[in-house]
């Protein structure tokens, strides 16, 4: 694989790895930045570009909140350098293997970042691909807009478009990123008909909303969703009339009557609103508009709605709900799989108690074991930190390549049947309890 590819919309300059073994594309523009006028609006094609763009380097986050100032996350995630904040967020990155063809049609991972739709990026410390590459797997993470950028929804808006909807634009910004990657990938070595989607936290409720929507039919065959889906989760999908209201008191707040001057705002002056008037609930958020999501993601799991493909769900021992509300709405996912009489789904529970202090298995945690990316953090790992990081990168690069994490060497991972209805159990030990 040379460093050099060359995309639709033009060349671009990547780099390799430290060891030599994957080729890094950082910051790669999927989309044109969506500023000005585009502000608001679904994502555009990038205009083509002479010359050749330097991809060495990751592209800015969506605006929003200084990460490191978190007591527990900031000290866990957002320590380290992260990039700049900018309205033009809108890219991409990709690891491949530095010895993958155009013709090798490598299996794809892409990857959805979490951040309570409020923040987030997908260049965080804790993600990385150079240990999916190494198992043959092409790892993509994606930067959308977040907040009021990518969430804000108003009857004005419903004006611009022949569908008459509005708002969920940080998930039409996922959709479009997909339909990039499919157009792109082969030239990355990558096989467009083998996208398998990820998320964790709002990328997990991200995940599930783009295999509920009808936009998305063919785009990928499997999905896995971490901490943050299944059935009665994280609150039912809002009404538009929802997200006008916390919308309009965005422009009350910002003294602005139209949709027209809040566009011209500056962006940090919009980013500061879009926090001042959400408060403790999770308000900036994908909802129900008749045309991306005809219905609630429950309503539409429920009724078959979502797509047949492979699915992977679990949660972590302590997390959101004390680790019961989102393990009950997996399992209930799995289930209606069952009812539904699709392909059975594979069920985990990640239960190690992370070492360093007394946080447990806390929201986000299992992040470090699925990317590879120990050495990053600053925990005093063991050997079974080690080992449990190994068994679930093999897991999911498995089930982005065959749509079934197991593989030799690993323990069987049996998915979700009436027969078997217990997780597999990420822990210090890897297992499958019986029923």
């Amino acid at each position: 694989m040379e460093t050099k590819i060359t995309t639709k919309q033009g060349a671009l300059q990547g780099v390799l790895s430290q060891d030599g073994k994957t080729c890094i594309f950082r910051g790669v523009p999927y989309a044109q930045p969506p500023v000005g006028e585009l502000r608001f609006r679904r994502p555009q094609a990038h205009e083509p570009w002479e010359g050749v763009w330097d991809c060495t380097a990751f592209g800015p986050r969506c605006p929003q909140a200084d990460l490191a100032s978190m007591d527990f996350y900031g000290k866990e995630f957002y320590d380290a350098m992260v990039p700049r904040e900018d309205e033009d967020c809108l890219y991409l990155n990709i690891w491949t293997p530095a010895q993958a063809q155009p013709e090798d049609k490598l299996p794809v991972l892409f990857w959805i970042h979490g951040g309570a739709f409020m923040h987030g990026c997908g260049s965080e410390k804790e993600f990385d691909g150079e240990t999916f590459a190494r198992q043959g797997v092409i790892l993509v993470t994606i930067n959308y807009r977040v907040n009021a950028f990518g969430f804000f929804a108003h009857p004005e808006l419903e004006k611009e478009n022949p569908e008459g909807v509005s708002g969920n634009y940080g998930i039409l910004d996922q959709i479009f990123a997909l339909q990039w990657v499919r157009e792109n990938i082969a030239a990355f070595g990558g096989d467009p008909e083998k996208i398998t989607i990820d998320g964790q936290s709002a990328g997990c409720m991200s995940v599930q909303t783009l295999s509920s929507s009808p936009l998305t039919k063919g785009l990928f065959q499997g999905a896995i969703l971490q901490s943050g889906g299944g059935i009665r989760a994280l609150g039912t999908t809002p009404s538009k009339e929802t997200l006008w209201e916390i919308s309009q008191k965005l422009l009350e707040h910002l003294g602005c009557s139209t949709v027209e001057q809040l566009r011209q705002a500056p962006a940090n002056t919009l980013r500061d609103a879009a926090y001042a008037v959400q408060g403790e609930e999770l308000r900036w958020r994908p909802h129900v508009d008749g045309w991306l999501l005809p219905a609630t993601t429950d309503e539409l799991a429920e009724s078959g709605a979502i797509h047949p493909i492979s699915y992977m769900i679990g949660s972590t021992g302590d997390d959101i709900g004390d680790g019961k509300l989102l393990q009950e709405s997996g399992a209930r996912w799995c289930e209606n799989l069952q009812k539904l009489g699709r392909r059975p789904a594979y069920f985990y529970f990640f239960d190690r108690k992370l070492p360093g202090d007394s946080a447990g298995a806390f929201h986000s945690c299992e992040l470090w074991y699925q990317f590879g990316t120990l050495d990053r953090c600053w925990r005093p790992w063991e050997d079974c930190d080690r080992e449990l990081s190994q068994v679930m990168n093999s897991y999911w690069a498995n089930f982005a390549k065959t749509g079934d994490p197991n593989g030799e060497g690993l323990p069987e991972w049996k998915a979700y049947t009436q027969e078997n209805t217990q997780p597999l159990v990420l822990g210090e030990t890897v297992g499958q309890p019986k029923n």
